[in-house]
């Protein structure tokens, strides 16, 4: 878990080596490491917002990669990876969760569950932005059995907007001289950043829960 950390906070050495080692390969692994992470609910603790972030950064290198690839193959990647979730919350259902695992954890699931009393449907694309929710809300649209079109529609226009802003950002700021000096600070902001969606709703609950015991 450390090395995985350490990974996360220096991807731009990490990603270096891994088109150094891989050549056009690395398309073919980001593919599978974003497709793992959007659609395996084991493997919510891979990168996404921040190694979308750190590929666009590698657009703008010379010997780099290609920006309209990345954009193209990683949304196929979240679309493919979220429809894979859907199905297989929808087939295997709450059985999951009937115990706690190292992975399948009731947390996740209460988690994902208050995102869906907050933006209902459109979970699907909000959960994008948020990490473990990410991976999980495709799984619960399933065990619910989400209208599938519908499902489809925010699927598709999630994995767009999520891979396009990532990896844009990434492209246009990524190779800035502060950005490249501080790249683990910037990639440690991406991180907090992308988990407020996650901490906000349980601190305005905590907030609403003192604000009537005091009133009380």
């Amino acid at each position: 878990m450390m090395h995985l950390l350490d990974v996360i906070l220096h991807l731009d050495v990490y990603v270096a080596e891994w088109i150094q080692l891989f050549g056009p390969w690395i398309y073919v692994l980001m593919f599978l490491v974003i497709f793992a992470e959007t659609g395996l609910v084991v493997t919510p603790f891979l990168p996404g917002d921040s190694l979308l972030f750190a590929l666009g950064a590698f657009t703008v290198i010379d010997g780099g990669l290609n920006l309209w690839v990345l954009l193209i193959s990683l949304s196929i990647a979240g679309i493919l990876g979220d429809t894979v979730n859907y199905h297989v919350g929808k087939y295997f259902g709450p059985k999951v969760f009937e115990r706690d695992s190292r992975f399948f954890k009731k947390e996740y699931l209460v988690q994902t569950q208050m995102f869906y009393e907050k933006w209902g449907a459109f979970t699907i694309v909000a959960a994008r932005f948020a990490p473990i929710v990410r991976t999980f809300a495709p799984f619960i649209a399933g065990v619910g059995r989400m209208n599938y079109r519908r499902f489809v529609v925010f699927n598709v226009s999630g994995a767009i907007v999520w891979v396009f802003t990532f990896i844009l950002a990434g492209h246009f700021f990524g190779a800035l001289p502060a950005v490249k000096r501080n790249f683990h600070i910037v990639i440690f902001g991406v991180i907090g950043v992308s988990l407020i969606p996650i901490v906000w709703p349980w601190i305005s609950s905590r907030l609403n829960k003192k604000g009537v015991s005091s009133e009380g």
